[in-house]
């Protein structure tokens, strides 16, 4: 009669005090979920009581109370000491012959199941007294590709030891425990070969966020832990748990990773008097690391596991319990299964009912001024970048100084503290970039790359009106956070813009009624990087960009199949953070410059005097050079509607310019599979263009709605280029003739019974337009993430 292993079938959570909590997990899922489809390796746990019973059988407590009981484990050199001699004590212990009968007639069934050759996992699985949640995960040791008897009863010892690890004593120092109140108890089950297969590791939210409507996913070649100790750079995946549930199948966002180890059994056993390796790691070969190491359909098994375990676990308990899960690949059956699964315990930090003002304690030496951007403070060493070609110079934290920025520049500006440029206005892409990434910015410096030097370390402050400022040294500054969970509803609808997939789900609880305007061109510029028809006609480019464009699409079928799925993916994702609230996708509206500068543009793009005023928008979509390259915004988002779910999409036209542009453009789109009204979708336009405004009638018949762009529209109403330094001062979105045009906008679209709303710059810069605009009767406005909750709680003085 066995007493000290319990087989997962009979095994529960209630018994974490037994067997701890990742073999209880085990059983809870195997007597559970194999049924709903599931697929849980069988297994044993070898109990806590028989961690007691081997210390007990060879007197070891006094030895141990001896080494613990007066430890400081703060001092490395005494725990790094004391834990050795810990770990010698427990592995030189003899095992009782009763218990080694009952762990290897265990062993001999599993034999009995999945033949003679099966190999075995061998798990540390820790528990506490009074603490039935107490996963201590990543503290004690594992054992892979196991198979003898010998090496069974050795890798048992050496989990049993590993509960004295120099991380594991500090883990329960840290965390209030006794040392000696912790027991172990070992998991042994079906050793999944995922070492010729794939494995990973799988979050029912975003880990980073906390946004708990996705699945996160990360995947590798060969065994499991590499990832778990974060030694390489996996793939990862999204799935969004809301559309999945409706029936679609489709993943949301992916990354290709480096996968440049692959952890393997060992075809030799490297034996001495301190260790046994029975896994080794190998270079992963080049093809492999440029294609996805799990397909489509695996993610779906993935995403279907996660569900059904995350819910049966929220049942339990009776509220949200949001999993961290490991999975493995089976390379011989092909079959997925899940080996451990905890309750996920990284919770965001980010409160989306927090307002966060920045305030400095003093003020320096004045050294430059400019368009603040933002409200907050930013800290750090100069870095002056005169072009392209130094960016690579630039370092994380460091304050990004230079003339004026575009968008190859982005992926610099993500990692700075701060930046300053010399030129532009506040609807520049600097300043537009800066706000969707929350760093401050002040633009506009005139002579900012002049006066500061490298290496200076300066502060940059947007916290105190419209003007920033640049100090020199780094100055005290102090952050106030106010609760404003009792905002009251506004009578209109405040909504967000946002281009950066990267940053949406930081954003989801913002307390915003949707997406007021998501632009593609982040996404085509950070992620794809590639002019459309460059990639649909790489006959038309040089051989070089050919080599670049194969290299962009390596892990995808096609070039085509990689601008579409980045596209909706990263537009999905934007989408997903506001579901079901409504997102509003504007079509591309690069300038032909803009264009121009992607990859394999310049063999497609004319050369303009005045792209603001030339090939964009609405324009380019019928026309023979650019229509293959809308047909894939086409197919990209009828991807993201109809492929993904996310029904929530509504699609804007940007810079219509006539009335019959307009038609001819819908008629395009329905010839790519998005006609207006099928399936729901409804089609909005900008109305950005005085003709926009004077028309509306005639436009009210061909869109659903309209989308006021106070920065085009101000710039043409005044006739002004908005970058231009020179008649700068002219550029003001609350001149009388720009509000006359959006108070008859306002009136023309609520005439014809259409959707009205705002997404220029001017709500978020000045408050009295917000109170215009609401006074107006808009139905929404759109701003910028950093002025949102600003924005809602000077609302509660005129709309209460």
């Amino acid at each position: 009669m066995k007493n000290y292993i319990k087989w997962f079938e009979e095994i529960t959570i209630d018994d974490v005090p037994e067997v701890g909590g990742k073999n209880a997990s085990l059983g809870e899922m195997y007597q559970n979920l194999s049924e709903e489809g599931v697929l849980v390796p069988n297994g044993f746990a070898i109990t806590a009581s028989a961690y007691k019973y081997v210390l007990d059988y060879n007197n070891a407590w006094s030895k141990l109370h001896a080494l613990l009981d007066d430890l400081d484990p703060d001092d490395v050199e005494q725990l790094q000491a004391r834990c050795k001699e810990c770990r010698d004590i427990i592995y030189s212990c003899e095992l009782p012959n009763d218990l080694k009968k009952e762990i290897l007639s265990g062993y001999a069934e599993l034999k009995k199941e999945y033949g003679e050759s099966v190999s075995l996992a061998v798990r540390s699985s820790a528990t506490a007294e009074d603490s039935p949640e107490a996963s201590f995960a990543g503290q004690n040791d594992t054992y892979l590709n196991i198979s003898s008897e010998d090496a069974l009863l050795d890798a048992y010892k050496r989990c049993l030891a590993s509960n004295f690890t120099d991380r594991s004593i500090h883990y329960k120092y840290d965390n209030g425990f006794d040392y000696l109140k912790v027991l172990l108890s070992v998991v042994v089950m079906k050793m999944v070969r995922s070492d010729i297969g794939s494995s990973g590791v799988m979050f029912t939210l975003d880990p980073e966020t906390g946004f708990s409507d996705v699945i996160y996913i990360s995947a590798s070649y060969g065994l499991g832990e590499n990832i778990v100790q974060g030694t390489i750079d996996p793939d990862s995946f999204y799935v969004h748990k809301p559309t999945f549930n409706k029936g679609y199948r489709a993943v949301l966002k992916r990354r290709l990773g480096k996968k440049e180890l692959k952890m393997v059994f060992s075809e030799e056993l490297l034996r001495d008097n301190i260790s046994i390796e029975y896994t080794k790691n190998i270079s992963t070969k080049e093809d492999e690391q440029k294609r996805f190491c799990i397909s489509d359909a695996d993610i779906m098994t993935l995403a279907f596991y996660a569900i059904k375990i995350e819910n049966h676990y929220s049942k339990r308990v009776g509220r949200s319990m949001p999993m961290d899960i490991e999975w493995a690949k089976d390379g011989i059956d092909g079959q997925i299964y899940v080996v451990q699964a905890r309750p996920e315990t990284v919770e965001s930090q980010k409160s989306g009912t927090t307002l966060e003002i920045y305030k400095l304690k003093n003020r320096g030496e004045l050294l430059v001024s400019g368009h603040a951007v933002g409200m907050r403070i930013g800290v750090g060493k100069v870095r002056v970048i005169k072009s392209v070609d130094e960016l690579s110079q630039f370092k994380p934290g460091e304050v990004l100084v230079t003339d004026t920025t575009s968008p190859d520049w982005e992926p610099v500006m993500k990692t700075a503290s701060a930046i300053v440029t010399n030129k532009g206005g506040r609807t520049c892409h600097a300043a537009i970039v800066s706000r969707e990434l929350g760093i401050p910015a002040v633009i506009g410096a005139e002579d900012a790359t002049t006066v500061l030097k490298n290496g200076m370390e300066v502060t940059v402050s947007c916290a105190e009106g419209e003007v920033g400022y640049v100090y020199n040294g780094k100055l005290d500054y102090e952050i106030e956070k106010t609760d404003l969970s009792k905002l009251s509803k506004p009578k209109i609808e405040i909504m967000m813009n946002l281009g950066n997939p990267d940053i949406a789900f930081s954003l989801a609880n913002l307390p915003v009624d949707g997406i007021g305007l998501a632009r593609m061109e982040f996404i085509i510029n950070e992620y794809i990087k590639a002019h459309p028809m460059a990639l649909i006609h790489t006959e038309k480019v040089d051989a070089q960009t050919r080599d670049k464009l194969e290299e962009l699409s390596k892990a995808y079928e096609s070039m085509t199949e990689f601008f579409v799925k980045t596209l909706s993916e990263g537009v999905a994702t934007i989408a997903a953070s506001v579901y079901p609230k409504p997102c509003i996708v504007r079509m591309s509206d690069f300038k032909s410059n803009e264009y121009a500068t992607l990859l394999g543009g310049k063999f497609f793009e004319f050369d303009e005097e005045n792209p603001m005023l030339g090939f964009r928008g609405a324009s380019r979509y019928t026309h023979p050079a650019y229509e293959e390259g809308f047909a894939l915004e086409c197919a990209a988002m009828k991807r993201v509607r109809e492929i993904m779910g996310f029904d929530n999409v509504v699609l804007m036209i940007p810079f219509c310019r006539r009335v019959d542009e307009g038609k001819k453009v819908l008629e395009t789109m329905a010839k790519y599979g998005l006609k207006k009204g099928e399936n729901g979708l409804k089609i909005y336009v900008m109305c950005e263009i005085p003709n926009n405004v004077i028309q509306i009638d005639a436009f009210s018949e061909v869109f659903d709605g309209f989308s006021i762009g106070s920065n085009d529209l101000t710039q043409l109403v005044l006739g002004v280029d908005r970058d231009s330094e020179v008649v700068a001062f002219d550029y003001d979105e609350r001149d009388a003739g720009v509000l006359k045009m959006v108070e008859l906008a306002i009136e023309g679209g609520k005439r014809n019974g259409r959707y009205v709303g705002f997404c220029g710059q001017a709500p978020s810069d000045y408050p009295e337009i917000a109170e215009f605009l609401v006074k107006q009767g808009i139905d929404s406005i759109s701003l910028n993430p950093d002025t949102v909750l600003k924005t809602l709680q000077d609302m509660g003085k005129y709309t209460s």
